[in-house]
């Protein structure tokens, strides 16, 4: 009999129907206690690229719009979630790391004009809520609550920026929490969001407002569907947006660059003379140029400050001077005062110099003075300078930790900063710039006592005998007998640093018994552009044997052991995990891979993943195509390997790292594996930073805790 043709609409219903139908048959599985994955169908699909065949079986798993791919996501989420809902720690874990999220907390104030503008966090609610307030000591009231912007609570705040008066605030409003953005603007007064003043394309747009408040510099980006996902980021542009005017019609400041590994943006000085354009290819070079608008001979032509270094710069205003910090010729980087009526390099003033003990992180101009915050051993050190280099004071901190900041004006004497460590939940201190007296403005109040926990720092050999640095947070008094369970955690990309940062929900985990180590790696910044370096391009390879040597010191120290240790990493993280369990899969026992690269020959041509080619390198070039492939966890997979269980965390709607790689990595394994199981979690209405709500964090979290616990042996 002739097959009748079956109605489009109802394909992905059926779709589902058969993946459930097949995926639950074998009953002789199930009843051996092995996990039955939906099936996952192969195709002879396949590159040759410079010579070199590169098979790829799971090529279809990319297109996320075909209703097979949408039936087989969701036939995996929901095993997922059924095997971790059998978890018999799940449930205490939920309820402890609800205790423990949602917390009363607050941001240092920002001061534009007599108002003071601030984010609290409430314990009763799941996302920040902005508040402002006329003068210091004024009544606080809502700016906006993006509680209430979404019945699902899908649509989230981005960044935010008042005008230097403080009567206007120009923030990204997003959907699913994605990087996709609009732009609007809010009248702080009145509370009214302005219907004209609305800007699609925000996704790198931060407001650099005019003194008077009347427009805003701004990066563009064309949201166009005519135009490929990897390639807009070539059509960024700078603009210019008047108050109350049409932005479809908004001044074009600087052109797209047609270069979509390189990004865009614009500062306006305070004072409104100096607009200063930066021109980021990639996380190591940066090119820097500006205008005089008081010059009407200058105002529309850009003058190079700094162009075609293999380093990069930064600039922090103060009237008509410049403070440049830069890392050309100090891996570390360093400040100099340069005057922009003067530009050329043999005019400018060096005021900071290179330490070789220190990394700077940052240099802003706060109170008149230099505040300068460095890494020294993947902790922070703040000093205060003159502006002209001249040393003022070291600040005292609480001990080793984390700052952020300082932040405030130039021209204002008060600054905050935040300080926290693995054991000392957020503080933010008020500090006067010119005093040096302190005083804590906000403690972090959480129902944990972190005084029975202890923090080590430890030093070790990498395969190569660089000097590596770890934190080991556990119980006090903690035996090394080998029986810890442990969870490895690193990161190793883009000069991120792995510094000891305060986080509530790892409390449960250090209640369970187990140690949190927390390694810097290279392709990191804690030790300066070399540190990073090394970790990048063809050197990519250090990173990974960097975090194996540190699971391979945490059993020689009788820390743990492989079969309780577990590795857990996110976005780059997540390709490090990756590649360390397909490496030396027996080195551990379980894997946390979230929102991760995968797929290293054609992660470019999805997301963002033409911007990081830089870190990276690309299957466009031979050499860097021979070294992607040595350590691409996609095809690194090797059937019939005992691979750790894994857990892949991915996000419905994340835009900068594409979900592909999870999916066809959870393809490879499955098929692969005679080890542990292979999980794929899926957050919906969630980007790469999750969904934006603390039920979700909490959700996650209690499923990434309870599946460590359940395939890692305990004492």
């Amino acid at each position: 009999p002739r097959m009748k043709q079956i109605p489009t609409d109802l394909v992905p219903a059926l779709l589902l129907v058969c993946a459930f139908a097949a995926a639950f048959v074998p009953r002789e599985a199930e009843a051996q206690g092995r996990i039955v994955y939906p099936p996952t169908r192969t195709v002879d699909a396949k590159d040759v690229l410079h010579g070199v065949t590169v098979p790829d079986p799971y090529r279809w798993l990319e297109d996320v719009k075909d209703p097979e791919v949408q039936a087989w996501m969701k036939a995996q989420d929901d095993l997922t979630r059924k095997e971790l809902a059998k978890a018999p720690e799940r449930a205490r874990l939920l309820a402890r790391l609800k205790e423990l999220a949602y917390l009363d907390s607050v941001s240092a104030p920002a001061k534009r004009g007599n108002h003071f503008f601030l984010t609290r966090r409430h314990a009763t609610k799941e996302k920040s809520v902005v508040y402002w307030r006329e003068g210091k000591d004024g009544e606080e009231k809502v700016l906006f609550d993006p509680n209430g912007w979404s019945k699902d609570g899908s649509v989230g705040l981005g960044d935010w920026t008042p005008s230097w008066d403080g009567t206007k605030v120009a923030y990204q409003q997003k959907e699913n929490n994605s990087d996709e953005a609009t732009l609007h603007v809010i009248d702080v007064a009145t509370g009214k969001v302005s219907e004209v003043d609305v800007i699609p394309g925000g996704k790198y747009a931060t407001a650099s407002w005019t003194p008077d408040g009347s427009g805003f510099y701004y990066t563009w980006l064309p949201s166009d569907p005519k135009i490929a996902v990897d390639e807009r980021p070539g059509h960024q542009e700078v603009r210019f947006h008047r108050l109350g005017e049409d932005p479809t019609k908004d001044r074009v400041v600087h052109g797209k660059l047609g270069d979509p590994t390189a990004f865009l943006s614009a500062a306006l000085s305070r004072n409104g003379r100096w607009l200063v354009l930066y021109v980021q290819y990639g996380w190591t070079s940066n090119d820097v140029l500006f205008r005089d608008l008081a010059d009407p001979a200058q105002a529309d032509r850009w003058t190079p400050l700094v162009v075609g270094t293999e380093a990069q710069w930064g600039v922090e205003v103060l009237g008509d001077r410049f403070f440049v910090t830069t890392n050309d010729g100090a891996p570390r980087s360093r400040v100099f005062e340069v005057d922009p009526l003067r530009p050329a390099r043999k005019e400018w003033k060096e005021v900071v110099p290179e330490r070789k003990d220190a990394t700077l992180v940052s240099a802003s101009v706060l109170g008149g003075r230099l505040a300068l915050n460095y890494l020294k051993d993947a902790s922070s050190l703040l000093e205060v300078r003159e502006l002209d280099g001249t040393l003022v004071r070291e600040v005292k901190l609480p001990g080793l930790g984390a700052v952020g900041g300082p932040a405030g004006l130039p021209e204002e004497d008060e600054a905050y900063y935040s300080f926290e460590s693995y054991t000392t939940p957020r503080e933010i201190h008020a500090m006067s710039m010119k005093t040096g007296a302190q005083e804590l403005w906000f403690r972090l109040k959480v129902p944990v006592d972190p005084s029975a926990y202890e923090v080590e720092q430890v030093f070790f050999p990498s395969k190569d005998g660089t000097r590596l640095s770890m934190f080991l947070v556990h119980r006090k008094g903690m035996k090394r007998d080998g029986k810890a369970r442990t969870i490895l955690y690193g990161y190793g990309g883009f000069q991120v640093s792995e510094t000891p940062r305060f986080s509530a929900m790892l409390y449960p985990w250090l209640e369970e018994g187990g140690v949190w180590a927390a390694v810097s790696l290279r392709g990191g910044g804690e030790y300066g552009e070399e540190w990073h370096r090394a970790g990048m391009l063809l050197q990519k390879q250090n990173t990974f044997d960097d975090f194996l040597a540190a699971a391979r010191w945490l059993s020689a120290e009788k820390v743990t052991s492989p079969e309780r240790l577990a590795i857990y990493g996110g976005s780059n993280g997540g390709l490090l995990v990756g590649a360390a369990m397909t490496q030396e899969p027996k080195a551990f026992s379980a894997v946390l891979c979230a929102v991760p690269l995968l797929d290293m020959v054609r992660y470019h041509l999805f997301g963002s993943g033409r911007t990081w080619i830089s870190e990276y390198g690309s299957a466009d070039d031979p050499k860097q195509l021979a070294a992607l492939l040595a350590y691409s966890p996609y095809h690194a997979v090797k059937k019939g390997t005992a691979y750790p269980a894994t857990l892949l965390l991915s996000a419905d709607s994340d835009d900068r790292v594409d979900p592909m790689h999870a999916r066809k990595l959870a393809a490879a394994l499955q098929a692969a594996t005679t080890g542990g199981p292979v999980l794929l979690r899926i957050e919906r209405n969630a980007g790469h930073g999750g969904a934006d709500l603390v039920k979700s964090a909490v959700e996650s979290r209690a499923d990434e805790f309870a599946f460590v616990l359940a395939h890692t042996k305990g004492k």
